[in-house]
């Protein structure tokens, strides 16, 4: 190390002193390794190289910093101008503008996780972007025939959503996909098999998921990529991300989230206890509505076909040939009554003219005598000798009038 003497005079180029102070710094062991908290300001993310440049401040004094990419890439979440975080890592003296500053190694949020820190930015980004809304979600097929299940083969989440599938719909299709669900190559197996059953439409539906954990242990279903993987697959899915208290990006893009493995197996499919229920009873159902409106069809064809029977010109016909036989007996049952009264009428009408006929008085040995058709009454009209006839009550006899 070069070291500068000041005890004669001496000019010192720039570089020099920086060199000088710059050794200084980093040798300095105090220095060499520090943790420094402050709110960042100034904040310019280089996204091209991965440098993040930014300044830490606190009420009094400011510090410019640096993390480069190679340390900015192992961060969970992304800093903003005014976050409050603790910083690792040594000051140091960037030579050629003579400038002393924080090279940062390691960050973290202060007072908050650095994993909740991510959850929420990663949260509020996606949400900004679209992939929440309800609009995007897919319902739900009533009878799958394959249930994709993405989970770990070798969990208790399994066998729960194995077990609850086959008791509830005994006839569904079971497609595996086993996968890592913690750890740094989980994330790229969940997407991974994500992308394949959708392009392959090898299921109607999808339960991804696993069993509870740590924040840790289920950060991998908090990845951005599988977020867009569930977004853009064709089949509905269902998130089954630990327990009902756990809440991962997973959960809010997918389009259901079930509290737990066993309660997405249940939603996936139905309950065929449950259908048979429903199906006995809607059968109960059309049979007395298919009675009912039997019934209500009889009582229709009934009514119509007395309807027409009554309006049909033979029912006229028959009625007014009823009405004609009752008139007829009536008319015959009047005449005869008629006939019968003046019949009685005339017979006593001809007693009382028998009575008075001069036939009858023929009958009791009287005799009319009549001449040239004429009555004689009285003897003036006939002369002696003058032929007349007498009419007996048996037949006539010709008399010759006698002079007195």
């Amino acid at each position: 190390m070069y070291t500068p003497s000041f005890n004669k005079p001496r000019v010192y180029s720039v570089s020099q002193v920086n060199y000088y102070i710059k050794s200084l710094l980093d040798n300095d062991p105090h220095l060499s390794t520090i943790f420094m908290t402050g709110e960042i300001s100034n904040l310019k993310d280089h996204y091209s190289s991965g440098h993040i440049y930014l300044s830490l401040k606190d009420g009094r004094s400011v510090i410019n910093a640096v993390m480069f990419a190679g340390n900015a890439r192992g961060l969970r979440f992304r800093p903003t101008n005014g976050m409050k975080v603790i910083c690792r890592g040594h000051v140091g003296v960037y030579e050629p503008s003579g400038q002393y500053q924080l090279y940062i190694e390691a960050m973290q949020p202060d007072g908050v996780g650095e994993l909740a820190i991510a959850f929420e930015q990663l949260k509020n980004a996606l949400a900004a972007k679209g992939l929440f809304e309800q609009s995007h979600k897919k319902p739900l097929p009533k009878f799958p025939k394959t249930v994709g299940v993405i989970t770990s083969p070798t969990g208790a989440a399994v066998q729960d959503i194995r077990n609850i599938l086959f008791r509830r719909f005994p006839g569904v299709n079971i497609l595996m996909c086993p996968v890592l669900v913690q750890g740094d190559g989980a994330p790229a197996q969940l997407v991974r098999a994500v992308k394949r059953l959708g392009a392959y439409r090898l299921c109607d539906v999808i339960i991804i998921g696993r069993g509870g954990g740590s924040a840790e242990d289920l950060w991998a279903f908090n990845s951005e990529e599988l977020a867009y993987a569930i977004y853009e697959c064709p089949i509905p899915v269902i998130s089954a991300v630990g327990h009902e208290t756990d809440f991962t990006i997973c959960d809010f893009v997918a389009d259901l989230r079930a509290p737990t493995p066993s309660a997405a197996a249940e939603l996936a499919v139905p309950d065929k206890a449950k259908l048979r229920a429903y199906y006995e009873s809607q059968l109960r159902y059309v049979r007395y509505a298919m009675d009912s409106r039997l019934r209500r069809a009889a009582n229709l064809d009934l009514n119509l076909r007395r309807r027409l029977h009554a309006a049909s010109p033979q029912a006229r016909i028959a009625r007014y040939t009823d009405r004609y036989a009752t008139c007829t007996a009536v008319m015959d049952k009047l005449l005869s009554q008629n006939v019968s009264s003046k019949e009685g009428a005339l017979k006593a009408m001809a007693a009382k003219l028998d009575g008075l006929s001069p036939f009858a008085v023929l009958s009791r040995g009287y005799s009319i005598a009549e001449k040239d058709g004429e009555i004689i009454s009285s003897k003036t009209q006939l002369k002696p000798g003058d032929d007349f006839t007498l009419r007996l009550s048996d037949g006539t006899v010709k008399a010759t009038a006698a002079g007195e």
